[in-house]
C-alpha cells in the first residue's frame, strides 16, 4: 500500500472514506493521519445535551425508585431513561462519525473503550457507559497511558462492573467490624487485561497485593455529601492498613496514593508496553501481526514513557504496518460506520442498536471485561455474513438517490477490483448496486 492511498489506507487505519471524497483530494493521506493525533484535543467530546456520569447515575436511580413506588413518570420525561441516555450517546457518534476527516482518532478512542471495557448491563451502569467514554477514556488516548489507566480505573462505570466498590480490607476498621472482604476481580483484570497481560509474571499472590492496595476506591453513595455523591471517592474505613508488595515492589500504606503509585508502575512496566503493542498492531494491521512492528511499539512506548500519540507515529511510519494486503474482516461496528460514511447515511440510535446487536457487537456492551475479539474469525460465520447482506440491503434502500458507481469510485479508489467494479455496473437497481458494493472484499475487509 502507497502512503497516498487514501481508500486503503483510511480502511486500515480510520473509518473509511466519505462517499463525498472531501479526504482524497487534501493531499497524502499518512501525513493527515499524523495531523489528526496532533491535535491535542481530537478526541473530546464536549456535547452539552449528553449527561455526565455523575447525572446518568442519578437518572437511572430515581427512575428505579419511581418503579419500585408504582409511581409514573414524570410529563414529557422518557419511560425508559437509561435507554433514551443511551440513545442520545448513540446519536452524538454518529454525528460525529460522519463528520471527522480520516476516523483514526475514532478508531483510537473505540481500541481503549474495548482495551478498558465495561457494560451497560446492571442498573447502576445503566445510562454510564457513554459518559465513561467521553470522561475517562477521550481525554487520554492522546496522552501518556498512566493517565488512562489511571482514568478508567477509578470512573465510577469501571469500579461498579469489577465490584471495586465492594472490596473491603479484611483488617481494615470496616472490615474487622463487620467481617466483610476482597473483591479480587479489579485487581485481576488490571494485571491480565490492562496492564501486563496474561503472560506479564504477575502471581496470584500479586493480584491480592493490588486487591488489597485498591480497597477504598470507591463511589459517593452519601446525598449528604454532595461534592462526592456519585463521584470517585477514597474511603479511608474500608482501605487495608500496611504496605503490600506488588511485582517485586514494596509499596507503603499511604492511602490512596498508594494505588496510584502502584498502577503508574504497572503502566511503565516492559510487559504493559508489549502487551499494548501487540494489541495495537493486531487491531490496526493484522491478526498475526508483524513481529518487527510489534517490537516498533513497544520500544516507542517504553522510549516515550508511554506516550501514546509517539507510539500511535510510530505506526503510522512503520512500513509493516503499510505493506500487508488487506485481511482483516471490518468488525461490526466498523462496518457500520464505515457503511454510514460511504452513503451518508444519518443512521437513527435505535437502527444502529439494532444492526448492532443483530450483528453481535453492541455499543459498549462486550461480553465479558476483556471486550469483544479482535480477529476475524469471530465475525466470519456464514450465518454473521447474511445478515450484513441483510443491512447492507437495508441501509441501500434508504440511499436510493446515490450513483453506486460513484459512490465506489469515491470510496474504494484504486483498491476497487475490476470483478467488483463490473458487478456493480451491472447491478439492475440502485438499490443492488450500493449493496455490491458494501458487501464487496474490498469494501469488507481492511
Amino acid at each position: 500500500m502507497a502512503p497516498s492511498d487514501a481508500s486503503r489506507a483510511l480502511a486500515r487505519f480510520g473509518l473509511g472514506m466519505r462517499g463525498n471524497a472531501e479526504t482524497r483530494g487534501q493531499g497524502d493521506v499518512r501525513t493527515l493521519l499524523l495531523a489528526e493525533i496532533d491535535r491535542p484535543r481530537a478526541a473530546l467530546m464536549n456535547d452539552p445535551s449528553l449527561l455526565d456520569s455523575r447525572e446518568a447515575w442519578l437518572a437511572v436511580r430515581e427512575e428505579a425508585r419511581r418503579r419500585k413506588e408504582g409511581k409514573e413518570p414524570p410529563e414529557g420525561a422518557p419511560k425508559n431513561v437509561a435507554r433514551a441516555i443511551y440513545f442520545d450517546e448513540v446519536e452524538a457518534r454518529v454525528r460525529r462519525i460522519r463528520r471527522v476527516d480520516t476516523g483514526f482518532v475514532e478508531r483510537i478512542v473505540g481500541f481503549w473503550t474495548n482495551h478498558f471495557a465495561v457494560d451497560l448491563r446492571g442498573g447502576a451502569r445503566r445510562g454510564m457507559a457513554g459518559a465513561y467514554e467521553r470522561e475517562a477514556i477521550r481525554p487520554h488516548v492522546l496522552g501518556h497511558f498512566d493517565d488512562l489507566l489511571l482514568a478508567a480505573t477509578r470512573h465510577p462505570a469501571m469500579l461498579y462492573y469489577l465490584n471495586n466498590i465492594t472490596s473491603v480490607g479484611p483488617n481494615s476498621r470496616l472490615g474487622v467490624r463487620r467481617g466483610r472482604g476482597l473483591n479480587e476481580n479489579h485487581a485481576r483484570e488490571i494485571l491480565e487485561l490492562h496492564t501486563v497481560g496474561v503472560t506479564g509474571g504477575y502471581t496470584q499472590d500479586d493480584v491480592i497485593a493490588l486487591a488489597k492496595i485498591l480497597t477504598g476506591w470507591s463511589l459517593g453513595a452519601d446525598a449528604k455529601y454532595p461534592e462526592r455523591f456519585g463521584r470517585f471517592t477514597f474511603k479511608a474505613p474500608t482501605h487495608e492498613p500496611g504496605p503490600q508488595v506488588l511485582m517485586g515492589t514494596r509499596y507503603p500504606d499511604d492511602g490512596e496514593e498508594q494505588g496510584v503509585a502502584a498502577l503508574r508502575d504497572l503502566a511503565r512496566q516492559p510487559a504493559t508496553a508489549r502487551h499494548v503493542a501487540t494489541k495495537l498492531a493486531r487491531h490496526f494491521v493484522s491478526d498475526a501481526p508483524p513481529p518487527r512492528l510489534v517490537e516498533a511499539l513497544t520500544d516507542s512506548f517504553l522510549d516515550s514513557d508511554g506516550d501514546l500519540r509517539s507510539v500511535y507515529a510510530t505506526l503510522l511510519h512503520s512500513d509493516e504496518a503499510w505493506d500487508l494486503p488487506p485481511s482483516k474482516l471490518r468488525p461490526p461496528q466498523e462496518f457500520l460506520w464505515a457503511t454510514i460514511r460511504a452513503v451518508d447515511f444519518n443512521a437513527p440510535a435505535p437502527f444502529c442498536q439494532r444492526v448492532l446487536n443483530l450483528l453481535g457487537q453492541p455499543l459498549w456492551n462486550p461480553p465479558s471485561p476483556a471486550g469483544f475479539p479482535d480477529d476475524s474469525a469471530e465475525w466470519l460465520a456464514p450465518d454473521a455474513l447474511t445478515t450484513r447482506l441483510d443491512i447492507a440491503q437495508a441501509i441501500a434502500g434508504r440511499s436510493r438517490a446515490l450513483d453506486p458507481r460513484g459512490v465506489a469510485e469515491e470510496v474504494l479508489g484504486a483498491s476497487m477490483s475490476m470483478a467488483t467494479s463490473q458487478s456493480i455496473s451491472r447491478a439492475e437497481t440502485t438499490e443492488q448496486g450500493l449493496a455490491l458494493l458494501l458487501m464487496s472484499p474490498e469494501f469488507q475487509r481492511r
